[in-house]
């Protein structure tokens, strides 16, 4: 069946608006953490593998950085283990990390990466403990008590950030034309492993890795102002001021925080955008609307 006349100037249109993009980002490397509804839905599923792969075939060089937080409760809950969270930082004792490594590392790494290859890719699953790509150390959460003098510290096990990245690995698969898919788990100087937010090992990977671009795939459609607006095309100026009137508080804050930790140690530009939107990655990258809200450096 031939498109129609006006169909098929839409899609020229389309295709010659996404051309100047494929140019200017061609041989250079963007980060993106995937997690949320475009991990679950099978629609969603299907459309960024495709996007990566898209990606990587004209130039661009994609490395992927997964959560798979949902993933694990659920597997807890199958072994009758209760989660427990505070300050929205998951408790990991022993017992926990082992099953995080299981999913992390093992279910969900590799079903993106099979994903990725199905569509045409060809992906390649890591953790952090794959030559000796992330170290950790243990992060330890703090609160006030009215009690002490000084604040006191909760220990929530194996949860970690990141200490430092050697991308060299990773720098190895992109220029051997392969997909890097990175689970968040680092190795502490103590040998243990650490479970760290997909987010900020996105964040610090982008700046090893000198990328272009950062891009946070969320649940929501990116910064709101206060009457629901989305807000887009911020310098780090405008961050800071709307971190001071309250604009951006509760759950963006993290993710706003590794977006500015990126832009400043030179990551050209940060992006969080909406996973519930089909293809939302290509929509970002190759169209001059975009999607989602946009932080620059410069």
């Amino acid at each position: 069946m031939s498109l129609t006349a006006e169909a098929a100037g839409n899609v020229a249109h389309v295709l010659s608006e996404a051309l100047p993009y494929i140019q200017r980002f061609g041989g250079k490397t963007i980060v993106i953490k995937y997690g949320g509804n475009a991990m679950v839905d099978e629609r969603l599923k299907a459309g960024f593998a495709r996007d990566v792969v898209l990606m990587k075939l004209v130039g661009i060089n994609p490395v992927v950085v997964h959560g798979g937080g949902p993933q694990i409760g659920d597997l807890l809950k199958r072994l009758g283990k209760q989660s427990e969270f505070i300050q929205g930082m998951r408790v990991t004792d022993a017992e926990t990390m082992d099953v995080v490594e299981m999913v992390l590392g093992g279910l969900v790494n590799k079903e993106i990466v099979n994903l990725i290859n199905r569509h045409g890719g060809s992906a390649v699953g890591l953790t952090g403990k794959d030559g000796d790509l992330i170290r950790a150390r243990k992060l330890n959460l703090t609160r006030s008590n009215p009690a002490a003098q000084v604040p006191e510290i909760i220990d929530i096990g194996h949860v970690g950030e990141v200490d430092s990245i050697d991308a060299s690995v990773v720098d190895m698969l992109v220029h051997g034309d392969f997909i890097p898919v990175v689970a968040p788990i680092g190795v502490g100087a103590d040998g243990h492993s650490y479970n760290i937010n997909a987010d900020l090992v996105a964040g610090k990977m982008a700046e090893v890795l000198h990328a272009e671009k950062l891009i946070l795939l969320t649940n929501t459609q990116g910064l709101l102002d206060k009457q629901g607006e989305l807000l887009t095309g911020l310098t780090l100026e405008r961050v800071d001021e709307l971190i001071t009137d309250g604009t951006i508080s509760g759950g963006m804050l993290p993710k706003i925080g590794c977006a500015l930790d990126a832009v400043k140690a030179g990551v050209n530009s940060a992006h969080i955008i909406d996973g519930r939107v089909e293809h939302a990655v290509l929509v970002e990258l190759f169209t001059d609307q975009g999607i989602g809200t946009l932080i620059r450096g410069r």
